[in-house]
């Protein structure tokens, strides 16, 4: 039987999809397609397996667990920067209502004063048109007075009108008398309708001065009218803007409860992953486990893996020498019987004392650093991979901060996980997190010095040539990394 070009590809075709249909169909390939093609909702899945971490992880594999919880520290990474994002622009608003509320609250106050100012005003005027109304009084009573004495004088005139120059001669005692009767009279005369002229001058300017006045607080009141009502309207805009502040600080007080719990769950999140990372809590880990908790270090503190592998490798050979003093029987150890107190100053002691009792261990038998040179102690008194001195692993907190993110109680030093933990902690703290070359010596130098400074007791110390020994440890493990050396 002869088959086509065409009918021999279908046929293959057909066959291989026969033969391989079992496998599309066996449990284990069936949760893979599923994974991959329905998709992951974190809104969906995220909320509830957060809440119950470890009974999710239970019926789940390691793997599948571990890819849930970084989808999902995703996710909550991301939510909290959105809603940060909300809480900025809240905050800038708020800062805006605020400003404007400031401004009103000015306003009205400049009101008040013009309030203010105003009827004091008005009240002066009320004063001064009373004055004038007074002053228009008198003066309109001496015009009376002044018409009064003018008509006696009108009338005496028209009465020496009506008597012939003859009587009026034959009258007078003399010529001259005659004169300066007549002269006197027409004197009194002019003068009379002088001042009544001047009078009603000054009646006629008080009466428009009394007018202007009267004008003036007419138009001072209707301002006042004005401004009374731009008053309230500010004070009901300023009320409104209120209103408004406090809705706004509503709701921040809510995208801060918002973001508070998507830390928290990132942080349980983070937690877990911490916990699952397969490394031995033996004294040996292979440079494989180192690499894997490194990546869980840097997730949490953003310090380069290959950094802090450098770094632990010339403190402790990432683990495998965490003290050669103070060891008892351990068969790693060179100087058995050199005491603790012998290694640490006396500061130290309440604080190692303090850590061993919380771990239950002898302090006589705990390993801890030295440095012996002719039989003397140079310095020590460090411990476990990370080479924590006791006060600095307490007083300065990396115990408690390991505790926080671990939620284990107490946190152990000579503990891989915490001591790589509590390690990238320190470097984080004197910026290595930025992951930049300079910024990673300066954090190597003050795992050593407590400085990032290169002082003159950090140079003694041999500053210079140990962060050369952790900046080469580092460019090694680097290259590990970048040619796929490590699995993870």
């Amino acid at each position: 039987m002869k088959f086509s070009r065409f009918s021999k590809i279908f046929l293959i075709a057909v066959l291989s999809w026969i033969f391989l249909l079992p496998v599309f169909l066996s449990p284990g390939f069936g949760i893979i397609i599923f994974a991959k093609d329905s998709g992951f909702n974190p809104d969906e899945v995220c909320p509830s397996f957060s809440k119950n971490i470890d009974a999710e992880c239970e019926k789940l594999g390691v793997e599948e667990c571990r890819r849930i919880l970084e989808e999902c520290g995703r996710y909550y990474q991301q939510k909290s920067e959105e809603y940060q994002s909300e809480i900025a622009q809240i905050k800038q608003k708020k800062t805006s209502l605020e400003n404007e509320i400031w401004a009103l609250t000015t306003k009205i106050r400049n009101l008040d004063y013009n309030i203010y100012k105003n009827n004091l005003i008005i009240k002066d005027l009320n004063l001064q048109i009373s004055d004038t109304e007074k002053s228009i009084d008198v003066t309109g009573k001496k015009i009376a007075e002044i018409k009064e004495k003018l008509s006696v004088l009108l009338q005496l005139r028209y009465e020496e009108d009506q008597i012939s120059l003859l009587e009026v001669l034959l009258a007078e005692e003399n010529l001259s008398d005659f004169f300066d009767d007549l002269i006197a009279l027409e004197s009194l005369n002019k003068e009379t309708q002088n001042l009544l002229k001047d009078i009603k001058e000054l009646k006629t300017s008080l009466e428009s001065q009394k007018n202007s006045m009267v004008s003036e607080k007419n138009q001072l009141e209707h301002t006042q009218i004005l401004v009374n009502l731009q008053k309230e309207k500010s004070k009901d805009l300023q009320l409104q803007k209120k209103n408004i502040l406090e809705k706004t600080k509503g709701e921040e007080v809510l995208y801060q409860k918002y973001l508070s719990e998507s830390k928290k769950r990132a942080q349980e999140i983070r937690k877990k992953i911490f916990e699952l990372a397969q490394v031995s809590e033996g004294e040996a880990l292979t440079l494989e486990q180192a690499y894997n908790l490194a990546l869980e270090v840097e997730r949490i503190t953003g310090i380069r893996p290959a950094f802090l592998l450098g770094l632990l490798k010339v403190e402790s050979d990432i683990g495998n020498n965490v003290g050669q003093c103070n060891c008892g029987s351990a068969p790693f150890c060179r100087h058995p019987e050199i005491h603790w107190k012998e290694i640490m100053t006396q500061r130290h002691w309440p604080y190692f004392e303090q850590v061993v009792r919380e771990l239950g261990l002898d302090p006589n038998t705990t390993p801890v650093s030295c440095a012996v040179n002719g039989g003397k102690v140079q310095w020590g008194g460090a411990m476990g991979p990370a080479q924590f001195m006791p006060e600095t692993w307490v007083k300065f907190g990396y115990k408690e901060r390991v505790e926080k993110i671990t939620g284990v109680k107490p946190a152990n030093p000579w503990r891989v996980k915490d001591a790589f933990l509590a390690a990238g902690l320190y470097l984080s703290d004197f910026g290595a997190a930025s992951k930049r070359e300079i910024d990673e010596i300066g954090a190597a130098r003050a795992y050593l010095c407590g400085t990032t400074k290169l002082t003159w007791t950090c140079k003694i110390a041999g500053a210079n040539t140990y962060t050369y020994n952790v900046m080469k440890y580092a460019s090694r493990f680097q290259q590990y990394i970048d040619e796929g050396v490590f699995k993870y």
